[in-house]
């Protein structure tokens, strides 16, 4: 077996054994293996053609429009483009915060993504992290407290559509309750739905997070829930926000108003063929599919004793932390005293068997030391 046959055969068996991260396993985009022989380059702003004519522009607008309705909005309205992940997406969203807002300070809570952090520091804007709930929800208490002291400055609320490890959902409406408690005038909010963009407007009640609540940027992540060879994500904002920032670039003729210059053409192209594929019908059955399946486990880890739990429907569930051992067979991402599973698209009630099966193991075998003990 030479080198690649066995990158291949590693890459594809710890995929198969995948439960602790949001990467969807179900999809197959080998009808496109002709464009991996292409350079495909969306360079610059989807809505502006360029004299490079080597591009998938007009699927990833298709993939803005189908998103726009997704999130309550219209692209007369909202400007939006596909970008390599959450992380790209984040930082667009902050940019133009600071563009909006040069000194202004942007307020996130402690179960943030880690790249946040990065992409603040980055951009050199003022911050301030905020504590969390135990659930892993912001603590609106704190963050009033600490608005209370800087209610002169505009205030930049970066919320989580869903938290890393907990899957918890900042509260729109306490913000905004705050917001005006304080009379703040000067506000820009940014959602981060990395997970949950493409879950949420199909979960009853819906979260509120989306364009018709007033939020100026949302991040999705592509290859969380739609699922996909490489990361992607979408970025949308109010137009006026990104007007702010549009360049003109004679040299490839079209606008400058994304973070990266040459941008990944085969994305688009995925993610408008997963759109013609499932639609907002299919998008709803593969979420109540995940949700019955998070159901499951859930009930099948509180059998074992492990306290498992889930913030309302979501499909991230939480259980005391497994050794060390389980928790890297089954790539289960820990964090202190606890761990999580995932029910993502392509995972089945077969493959969170055999970690059930391991746990039990695991269990029986710490109930004998006690014994001999």
């Amino acid at each position: 077996m030479n080198t690649v046959d066995k990158l291949y055969k590693r890459i594809k068996s710890n995929t198969d054994s995948l439960l602790g991260y949001p990467l969807a396993k179900d999809f197959s985009y080998q009808q496109f293996a002709p464009f991996l022989d292409l350079c495909i380059n969306n360079i610059g702003d989807p809505e502006s053609t360029s004299t490079l004519a080597i591009d998938t522009k007009e699927m990833e607008r298709e993939c803005i429009a189908f998103f726009a309705d997704l999130l309550s909005t219209n692209m007369d309205d909202v400007w939006g483009y596909i970008t390599n992940g959450g992380t790209e997406g984040n930082l667009y969203g902050l940019y133009l915060a600071r563009e909006n807002f040069p000194n202004g300070v942007v307020y996130y809570s402690e179960s943030t993504h880690y790249s946040v952090k990065k992409n603040l520091h980055l951009l050199n804007i003022n911050n301030i992290v905020i504590r969390s709930q135990e659930n892993g929800e912001m603590d609106y208490e704190d963050l009033e407290q600490t608005l209370m002291l800087r209610r002169d400055k505009p205030a930049i609320f970066f919320l989580n559509i869903g938290s890393t490890m907990k899957e918890a959902i900042d509260d729109l409406d306490k913000i905004k309750a705050i917001i005006r408690k304080f009379a703040i005038k000067d506000y820009y909010i940014h959602c981060d739905a990395a997970f949950l963009g493409s879950v949420a407007p199909f979960v009853t009640p819906k979260p509120k997070f989306d364009f018709s609540e007033g939020v100026d940027s949302i991040s999705i992540s592509g290859h969380k829930f739609i699922g996909g060879p490489m990361p992607s994500g979408i970025v949308m904002a109010k137009r006026n926000h990104r007007n702010r920032v549009a360049n003109s670039v004679s040299y490839v003729g079209t606008f400058d108003t994304t973070i990266t210059g040459s941008r990944n053409g085969l994305t688009p192209l995925f993610m408008w063929s997963f759109i013609q594929k499932f639609g907002k019908e299919g998008l709803n059955r593969r979420v109540q599919e995940s949700i019955a399946l998070a159901d499951y486990v859930k009930d099948k880890l509180n059998e074992l004793g492990l306290n498992a739990w889930r913030n309302g429907k979501a499909l991230t569930v939480v259980f005391d932390k497994p050794s060390d051992a389980i928790c890297t067979k089954h790539q289960l991402a820990s964090e202190d005293d606890i761990a999580h599973v995932i029910c993502v698209p392509g995972i089945k009630k077969a493959h969170v068997d055999l970690l059930f099966e391991d746990l039990a193991k695991e269990q029986k075998a710490l109930e004998k030391e006690l014994v001999l003990a």
